[in-house]
């Protein structure tokens, strides 16, 4: 029998798993308009839940999916996606609603970022949130769900472009104090929501929500465009704050290169939950995190270039390279139209078989 590591802040089952399927996936099966009332028309936002929780149900119910298909329940987000958008949109940016794809956020393009916090909840964006989380409370008397909020380098760059990296080099002061700023609506913004629902960022990463605790999951995307040098002057201390404050703490990471981080992402002795991105090393992230609990990311992009026994031997892989079952989830995101059910199929009852071995062959 192995011993393994656990963290007190991560409880769920052991190798929790969840998929999400892209706009597009929902678009040709479910018939869904990712339109902005989608997003933001009370009624709908209700009964567009319920149909995809319908459709996962039908598909995927024995594997726990769509439990939900037979209520209505006021989800203020959209929990079966994966888009940050609200944050930029509060701060000035264009969004445009599409049928089959995610909102796409239009860069402002500004000369200079100069962010007042408060002007962000008295934005037209906001306030169309305020009213929808209104009116779905008036009717249920609750809410759930959250809206994706993004990360600080994330929303830099929707305001200002690609331009933000020269500010790393040429105006750190000011571009430390703007990011602080973006901090601010960041986590006014996730702790409304939080009070309200109970959770945080499922819209984030759906795995989360296996977690017992709700997890405050700070995306981190383009952090692969930067060093680590940059993010530890620039972005780690405020990192190190959230992971005193919220507990559990989590790094989303989708780049291809986490592990180019692990040394760095080791000084946040908070750091609960780790997604990480299709191509990490694990083994290498695992011996600098030994308590954090790693979220693996297959690839949604080459799924179906995989036969069955490819997709079971890669997931086996990496739950090994992960080297603790009891800290380990896998998940699937943002997988196309392309893909095939018995895929999705193939990655449920690899994982649920691995469960089976790993409780023979190890102990907590």
């Amino acid at each position: 029998m192995t011993l393994f590591n656990k963290n007190p802040f991560i409880k769920s089952e052991l190798l929790p798993v969840d998929v999400v399927f892209h706009p597009s996936w929902w678009n040709k099966h479910a018939g869904i308009s990712f339109d902005e009332d989608f997003f933001y028309h009370p009624l709908k936002r209700v009964e567009s839940e319920q149909r995809m929780e319908k459709e996962l149900y039908e598909r995927f119910g024995r594997y726990g999916l769509g439990f939900d298909w037979n209520r209505s329940l006021p989800v203020i987000g959209a929990v079966h996606n994966a888009a940050g958008y609200i944050i930029s949109e509060m701060l000035g940016c264009r969004v445009v609603y599409n049928a089959d794809s995610a909102p796409q956020v239009i860069a402002a393009e500004m000369n200079e970022i100069r962010i007042n916090p408060e002007d962000a909840f008295r934005s037209p964006a906001y306030k169309k949130v305020l009213n929808l989380m209104e009116n779905l409370k008036k009717k249920y008397g609750y809410l759930e769900g959250d809206i994706n909020w993004g990360g600080i380098l994330n929303v830099a760059l929707d305001l200002k472009g690609q331009n933000v990296f020269t500010d790393l080099l040429i105006n750190p002061r000011e571009t430390k104090i703007q990011f602080r700023k973006i901090s601010e609506v960041i986590e006014k913004f996730v702790a409304g929501i939080a009070r309200e629902t109970g959770t945080s960022s499922v819209s984030v990463n759906r795995n989360v929500r296996n977690i017992e605790a709700p997890v405050f999951l700070h995306s981190e995307c383009s952090h692969t465009m930067i060093s680590t040098e940059q993010y530890e002057e620039f972005l780690l201390p405020i990192d190190l704050e959230w992971s005193k404050k919220y507990r559990p703490f989590g790094i989303h990471y989708c780049g291809n290169d986490p592990h180019r981080y692990a040394a760095t992402f080791g000084k946040i002795k908070n750091l609960d939950f780790l997604d990480v991105g299709w191509g990490g090393d694990l083994k290498i992230l695992r011996e600098h995190l030994p308590n954090t609990f790693l979220n693996i990311r297959l690839d949604p992009v080459n799924l179906n270039n995989y036969a069955e026994e490819e997709l079971e031997a890669t997931i086996t892989r990496l739950v090994e390279d992960s080297n603790n079952p009891y800290l380990t989830g896998i998940c699937c995101i943002n997988m196309d139209d392309k893909v095939d059910d018995k895929q999705v199929t193939t990655i449920f009852r690899v994982v649920e078989e691995l469960r089976v071995k790993a409780k023979k062959e190890t102990k907590i």
